[in-house]
């Protein structure tokens, strides 16, 4: 099916949230609060790893650049909130459009292979420690972290090439507040044939591996933690593989629920608090969940407190 008696749409409509002022005034404060804990949190975390020689170790390497990941996430989705509920203005032009499927999709992928790189490097730190050293070489972790980027790279151009040959009439309206794929799929009134094969190729071929190898990373890692004799050590180890599972755990469930579940266009309901939980609630929360429970974050922060 072509476009018919519709022209090509020039602008988006970003329907979003609420019209009720009220409303829309505590979903200001909450995103612009939200905002500001992702950046401060972030950039901290980026910061303080740089600037610290303790943390200049595979761990935190990764852990900075997830910082960057969420820090970029955060910054093509959130602002734009912001703009919709203060000047409540829904339109987005067709090539920023088309500019947040190949970021988002960039950095969604991106994340995905650097949690799993993540959960790799804590495997074999925990049940493999004396290999750590040669299997997470410098070289080594610098190639995992490039091939991440060039991943989510190829996704992003990918994703962007298969939204560029869809056609939308030019009243089409997206009841979200970000330019989603599978929901410009949906919008489209030519054939989708050709993007529907990149969203399923990309989810199963790299969301889903990604998502297995933290799985049984982190299945390894408790198998590991049962054999410790301490109890107090059982207790402390359950405890930060619980934080770090949780987050994984939201921001996978919410991309399967967005991209993998098939769902008819009236049951969609969900979306939205998918969508919120991936793209503002998990960076925020990241920063946080890594370092709050981390003796080592914490050590570098009161060492880097005394010299100033």
């Amino acid at each position: 099916m072509t476009g018919g008696n519709c022209t090509q749409a020039t602008e988006f409509s970003l329907v979003g949230f609420t019209e009720d002022p009220a409303t829309q005034v505590i979903l200001l404060l909450l995103f612009l609060l939200t905002y500001l804990v992702t950046i401060l949190g972030n950039l901290g975390m980026i910061t303080l790893i740089r600037a610290s020689p303790l943390l200049h170790s595979p761990m935190y390497y990764f852990l900075g650049n997830l910082a960057f990941v969420n820090l970029c996430t955060s910054t093509i989705i959130t602002p734009r909130i912001l703009v919709g509920v203060l000047w409540r203005k829904k339109g987005m032009a067709y090539a920023g459009c088309m500019a947040q499927v190949f970021t988002f999709g960039l950095f969604a992928i991106t994340e995905c292979f650097l949690l799993a790189t993540m959960a790799y490097d804590r495997y074999v730190a925990i049940c493999h420690p004396l290999l750590y050293p040669l299997v997470m070489s410098p070289e080594r972790c610098s190639r995992l972290v490039t091939g991440s980027y060039l991943l989510g790279l190829t996704n992003g151009v990918a994703q962007t090439i298969g939204m560029s040959s869809l056609f939308f009439c030019s009243s089409s309206s997206i009841d979200l507040f970000f330019c989603d794929i599978s929901l410009l799929i949906s919008l489209s009134t030519s054939d989708t044939t050709l993007s529907l094969i990149l969203l399923r190729t990309s989810s199963s071929l790299l969301g889903v591996p990604s998502m297995l190898v933290v799985l049984v990373s982190y299945l390894a890692i408790i198998s590991t933690i049962l054999s410790i004799s301490s109890t107090e050590g059982k207790r402390k180890a359950f405890s930060t593989c619980a934080s770090h599972l949780t987050t994984v755990s939201t921001f996978y469930g919410a991309l399967i629920f967005m991209y993998l579940i098939p769902r008819s266009d009236t049951s969609r309901g969900g979306d939205k608090w998918a969508a919120l939980l991936y793209t503002v609630v998990t960076p925020m929360t990241n920063p946080l969940v890594y370092s709050l429970r981390n003796q080592e974050v914490k050590e570098a922060w009161r060492r880097l407190r005394k010299i100033k």
